[in-house]
């Protein structure tokens, strides 16, 4: 074994939780010559869920399952943790105003922010899960100034894996035939599904699928409200594949992206693309040696631009309002 990764999951309770950490606990995340030490973070009031959790996972016998940590108190989970992936948030509930949830959240992560600047190691990379993702992610690295704002990231891997099976779909093809489409912006309703760049089986996505009408509708629509259609068809929110997306995304940050390939990631907008600095924004990124970087020199069209600044403008809306109290 090369060495013990400590990683910690917020909300671990949780239903996406339930069905991450299996994932994390048999290696999918960092590979078969990795040990994982988990430490659980979630509210004083799911402390018997949590426990319970806890002793599953000690029951399912993983061999890669080193250690299990858990409790209520940030700045002690957080301590030594090298992967936080952040999936307690407060939900949205019926009736509640877009500012509302935004308010409720910035709490929670203004709060977990300040433990990881505490306690956090200088070397901790961060995925935030619960929505708003991206705001969520901007409030945590904001909160957190001892840290590089590299280290926070805001999970849009979701929406890629979507937009890869959308598109494979409709071609008729394995979804690993399907290469660098984009997510762009917000993982929101705004988000921009871009496949201007992607292939199939190595050839342009806009040669093998001839209907652009249906690229540039249909396929926009259903990945944008594909977290919507799942939540009427089975009345809980995506679970599965946000937990799966989450390890897909932590694992190619920490291990890389495959030649030629890149994934989507909102992280801190360097001002690449006329993204306004500091928006924590999705892009095409590739990963190396631990470190992500957008994709650079790809052509935005008229009709590219437009929905980039659609998301744009969303997310400084919600910057102002999570910031405004």
């Amino acid at each position: 074994m090369d060495s013990v990764v400590k990683v910690c999951v917020t909300g671990a309770a949780g239903q996406i939780g339930y069905s991450i950490l299996p994932m994390i606990a048999s290696g999918q995340m960092l590979g078969p010559h990795t040990r994982i030490a988990l430490a659980l973070l979630d509210v004083p009031q799911a402390e018997d869920a949590l426990r319970g959790v806890a002793m599953e996972l000690q029951d399912s016998a993983y061999p890669l399952l080193d250690s299990i940590t858990y409790g209520s108190d940030p700045r002690e989970v957080f301590r030594d943790v090298d992967l936080a992936i952040f999936l307690g948030g407060f939900p949205r509930k019926a009736g509640m105003e877009r500012k509302e949830l935004l308010q409720r959240n910035m709490n929670i992560f203004k709060e977990q922010g300040q433990a990881l600047n505490e306690v956090g190691k200088p070397t901790i990379k961060c995925l935030v899960v619960a929505n708003p993702a991206n705001t969520n992610a901007l409030v945590l690295a904001t909160n957190a100034p001892n840290l590089p704002k590299r280290n926070f990231t805001a999970l849009t891997r979701l929406d890629h894996n979507r937009a890869l099976a959308q598109i494979a779909a409709k071609a008729s093809v394995p979804v690993d035939q399907v290469k660098n489409v984009a997510i762009w912006g917000n993982h929101s309703s705004t988000q921009y599904p871009d496949v201007n760049h992607g292939t199939i089986s190595g050839t342009p996505i806009k040669q093998v699928i001839s209907d652009h009408h249906y690229l540039h509708t249909d396929f926009i629509s259903s990945v944008q409200k594909r977290g919507a259609a799942i939540i009427e068809a089975r009345k809980l929110s995506s679970a599965m594949s946000a937990g799966n997306a989450a390890v897909n995304h932590m694992r190619d940050w920490v291990t890389g992206t495959k030649p030629n390939e890149w994934v989507s990631m909102g992280v801190v907008s360097d001002g690449s693309y006329g993204i306004e600095e500091g928006l924590v924004y999705s892009f095409p990124c590739t990963c190396n040696e631990g470190e992500w970087s957008v994709v650079q020199g790809l052509h935005v069209d008229e009709f590219s631009r437009e929905k980039m600044e659609i998301t744009k403008r969303e997310l400084i809306e919600e910057r102002e309002e999570a910031f405004s109290s």
